[in-house]
């Protein structure tokens, strides 16, 4: 039997995570190497199917818009780069961080947070839809590449992280918590990409949006965050504009993030006392934070792309659309669940025909699903 700690780090924290001290797996394994329990995590969600699909699954643009913008799959990459940084600048678990950053977003549905927000209403009656809950699922029961069990077994501590990321726009509850101590915190690592999350599509949102032309510079200058690094960009390399001050303000602005949450979260480890990994879980509130300046100043800042950006007219063409499509399919798949493989028809009855055409729509690119609705619904469109 090889060891699932072998290669452990020497240097972390006594309040990191660690794989020696791992709850473990939901199935019993023969491990074919030694690698430390988290790393195999890590390697498992970036071959398992749900995480390329990420690469046509919409961030803010569609991907058919242009070869420029984010899709899930590089705000992924992206949340594990900062990730990784923070837990090595925190003497936390690297692995456990970027497992959980690439992880986080397994179970988006296409078309952004309107694709959830959608599936939420169309499953009101039959326990709803929520994607961190969607991707314990996907890494539970919907990914299929072990003869043994379903999923991919991840973790105790990964399974726990999917389902207590937390963020402005996301927040598991209810049903499917109770097995992972919803009373007390998640591990260091799971906090941190609430945060990692955060500082990664704020700022590529920015780039993206002023690539689109939806947001400007001039708009931008009217906020705190913004207009301070920029000159700060500005007084570092005189005279330094276009893609260049951009690019360079936005790399300033996610160093300054970073090096703001590593300062706050390690006086909050002090001032908690904190000296293991239980007292993280006993806390009674995140430890990893901003501190109350960055915290006010970011908030001014994802106001701002709301208003700007979240709700520009295109953006908001695109949701109208995303929302006819999703519902439509729904709709036609309940009808006439022959449009469904025999797989998801059999899978329907142990899991209940509404949950089973939710999870195949969850599981959509925004590219398949468009050419779902084509072949359903245009009656020029070969079937």
């Amino acid at each position: 039997m090889v060891s699932p700690t072998a290669g452990e780090r020497p240097d972390l924290a006594p309040h990191a995570a660690r794989s020696s001290q791992s709850r473990g797996r939901e199935h019993a394994e023969r491990l074919k190497d030694a690698r430390p329990a988290f790393e195999r995590d890590r390697d498992r969600v970036i071959h398992c199917e749900a995480f390329r699909r990420l690469e046509y699954k919409t961030q803010v643009f569609l991907n058919h818009e242009g070869d420029y913008y984010r899709t899930r799959l590089t705000h992924s990459i992206e949340v594990a780069q900062i990730a990784r940084g923070l837990a090595r600048r925190l003497q936390l678990n690297s692995d456990l961080a970027e497992a959980l950053a690439l992880a986080h977003d397994l179970g988006h549905t296409p078309f952004g947070h309107t694709g959830e927000e959608v599936l939420n209403r169309l499953m009101a009656g039959d326990g709803g839809f929520e994607h961190n809950l969607q991707g314990l699922r996907v890494v539970t029961l919907l990914e299929e590449r072990y003869p043994e069990f379903p999923g991919l077994n991840l973790t105790w501590e990964v399974r726990e992280g999917i389902v207590k990321h937390a963020s402005s726009w996301d927040r598991s509850a209810g049903a499917g918590l109770e097995s992972f101590a919803p009373h007390l915190q998640p591990t260091l690592e799971a906090q941190l990409i609430d945060l990692a999350d955060e500082i990664a599509y704020n700022n590529h949102d920015i780039d993206d949006g002023l690539e689109a032309g939806y947001i400007t510079l001039d708009e931008l200058q009217g906020v705190g965050l913004w207009r301070d690094t920029w000159e700060r960009v500005q007084a570092k390399h005189p005279g330094l504009a276009g893609r260049r001050a951009i690019y360079q303000t936005i790399s300033h602005l996610i160093g300054g993030m970073m090096e703001d949450l590593v300062v706050a979260t390690r006086r909050n480890l002090a001032a908690a006392g904190v000296e293991c990994i239980e007292d993280v879980h006993q806390a009674g509130r995140r430890l990893v934070t901003r501190s109350p300046g960055m915290e006010r100043q970011n908030r001014e800042l994802k106001e701002f792309l709301l208003a700007r950006l979240y709700r520009h007219p295109k953006v908001e063409a695109m949701r109208f659309k995303a929302e006819r499509f999703l519902t439509e399919l729904f709709g036609a798949y309940l009808e006439t669940p022959g449009l469904l493989g025999r797989e998801h028809r059999e899978r329907a009855a142990t899991h209940g025909l509404h949950r089973v055409v939710c999870d195949f729509i969850a599981g959509m690119t925004d590219r398949t699903c468009l050419e779902e609705y084509r072949r359903l619904f245009d009656p020029y469109q070969r079937v």
